[in-house]
């Protein structure tokens, strides 16, 4: 009774605030709703993430092999290769699609078949903690909810925006270059235009009906019965549409975060709501709300581009600038770093942080490397970089150089070194993991350029490749190492402080300490100059090896254990 009357008290102010005119009736739906699911939830095992905690970022689909669900192979692949040092699996998502490899969602409650089942998944949750992918904006044009919208079915009257000529579409922002809305025929043959923020077979889900958020809320807590204990809630900022406004991180959205953040407080605590809102640093942060209201974890946009960026220019100071003001959240909430995903390279996030001509470098390596570059239409209906579609390892490589793969491995471990090292949970996509290259035939193929990263790779190839020395072994050996290490070092707790020192334009340097356990120093050297930094000494914890003053080899690393005084 007690869960429910603190749930009540959270979620009352809220629900007012998005449903003024009808808040009793829509806060006692969602008590209701809540106690429907209360015996089917329980605690998440671990109640927040610490040193331990890093998260694979991989499809359902990511390995075949003949004769078994891909999910089954998936689990069979990370038992066999990865073991324990990776404690969290972020599948993308799994449901039955019609686009964009999967965000086109046509039913958000099922698997699709093609992947496997339920029950593949629960094999995979055997072993490792699940985050599952929350398509909250939107849902497939072929999807059930859709076509029963088109057909003027009353249970789904507005869950879809058709704006009019009055709403005010002059101030939003999004991140295609295609039409807001596109037109769709009813059964009865009249034309109906819809909200569609990403393309015309991903059509915008309205909730400001408050029948959509119930069912919104509805398919969260499915999730956490399956066993999820980290959602991610895809391209959640472009949730809620006033007009006048960019439609975008409106106080609405960041309402409906509150409410699912109370709601999994108090009926699974431990669980993780994870924001994925690929934009300028600025607003990105605000999505931890007061840093233990809203989100639990916020992707770090900022650090792909940025990494990548100190790699190509062999300096870190831009790096080191911005990583100077990243501190620990609160004691609830932290950051979701990473480098590569299935999608490309956001730029937007680098506004404020790096320069036209910063950016331009970053375009032309990835043109050089053979990458392709993706646009965004702005408010002004002018166009502008949105993201880079490469390969992550292929981006850090200098063009022409004579041992690419080789490079790619040293570039690569010293980028995830950074990676590791960050305040925050670290996230390692099985493409870095597994030392792939890019998928050009697939960009050919489909003419979709993030596909260049998400080649399906064959499980009983990558065995055979992974039996001798090359690119894939040598990422996949190099990451375990500092992923075991990382997982017993309380340094390195998404919680410990953070502090970056100048000493070399070319290292970055950053201490990790956490109140009860001795400071560690990482030292990652972006550029292709040997360098010592004579006031740094301590045993490398990733070799053992005791440095009086550290001399690192060009792209060298180091985590080093200070002296005790």
């Amino acid at each position: 009774m007690k869960t429910m009357m603190r749930l009540e008290y959270r979620l009352a102010p809220l629900v007012a605030e998005l449903y003024p005119e009808s808040s009793s009736e829509v806060l006692a739906a969602l008590l209701d709703l809540a106690e429907s699911w209360r015996d089917r939830l329980s605690p998440a095992a671990k109640t927040r993430p610490d040193e331990s905690t890093a998260y694979l970022i991989t499809y359902g689909d990511s390995f075949r092999r003949p004769g078994e669900t891909p999910l089954h192979t998936l689990a069979g692949v990370l038992r066999e290769h990865i073991g324990d040092v990776i404690s969290d699996v972020h599948l993308l998502p799994i449901y039955p699609w019609t686009s964009d490899d999967g965000f086109g969602v046509v039913d958000h409650r099922e698997v699709n078949s093609a992947l496997g089942t339920w029950e593949d998944v629960a094999e995979l949750n055997d072993e490792y903690a699940l985050a599952l992918d929350f398509v909250a904006n939107h849902l497939s044009s072929s999807s059930p909810w859709f076509r029963a919208w088109l057909a003027r079915d009353a249970r789904y009257a507005g869950y879809f925006l058709e704006p009019g000529t009055d709403f005010d579409v002059s101030h939003v922002v999004r991140p295609r270059t295609s039409p807001l809305t596109h037109e769709y025929e009813r059964p009865d043959g009249t034309v109906a235009r819809a909200w569609t923020t990403f393309g015309p077979d991903q059509v915008d889900i309205d909730p400001r009906t408050p029948a959509v958020l119930l069912d919104l809320t509805d398919i969260l807590l499915g999730y956490l019965a399956r066993g999820a204990t980290t959602v991610r809630l895809d391209a959640i900022g472009y949730l809620w549409k006033e007009s006048g406004t960019s439609c975008i991180h409106l106080p609405q959205t960041h309402a409906i975060i509150r409410i699912w953040r109370a709601i999994v407080d108090e009926l699974a605590p431990g669980t993780l709501l994870l924001t994925e809102t690929n934009v300028p640093h600025v607003d990105n942060v605000t999505y931890f709300g007061q840093g233990d209201d809203e989100a639990h974890m916020v992707y770090q946009f900022a650090l792909p581009p940025l990494v990548l960026h100190a790699f190509v220019t062999g300096r870190a100071t831009g790096l080191s600038e911005w990583a100077s003001g990243v501190q620990p959240v609160s004691g609830t909430a932290t950051w979701f770093n990473f480098l590569a995903s299935h999608d490309g390279i956001g730029l937007r996030p680098t506004e404020g942080l790096l320069t036209d001509e910063d950016r331009a470098l970053l375009v032309e390596r990835t043109h050089a490397r053979g990458g392709r570059v993706s646009m965004a239409r702005r408010p002004d209906g002018s166009e502008g970089v949105y993201e880079l579609n490469t390969n992550f390892l292929e981006a850090l490589v200098d063009p022409g150089d004579p041992f690419p793969d080789r490079s790619a491995v040293t570039r690569g471990l010293a980028a995830h070194a950074i990676l590791l090292s960050l305040v925050g949970v670290p996230a390692i996509y099985h493409h870095s993991l597994f030392g792939s290259t890019q998928d050009h035939q697939a960009v050919r193929d489909s003419d979709i350029a993030r596909r260049i990263n998400r080649e399906v790779l064959d499980a009983d190839r990558l065995d055979e490749e992974l039996q001798g020395p090359g690119r894939r072994t040598g990422m996949l050996e190099g990451l375990r190492v500092m992923l075991a290490v990382r997982r017993v070092v309380p340094a390195f707790s998404p919680f410990a402080s953070q502090r970056v020192e100048y000493l070399d334009d070319r290292v970055l340097v950053v201490r990790r300490a956490a109140e009860t356990a001795d400071e560690v120093i990482a030292a990652v050297n972006v550029s292709g100059d040997a360098v010592t930094v004579p006031s740094l000494a301590g045993t490398d914890l990733l070799t053992g090896v005791r440095h009086d003053a550290l001399t690192l080899v060009p792209f060298g690393y180091a985590w080093l254990a200070t002296d005790r005084d």
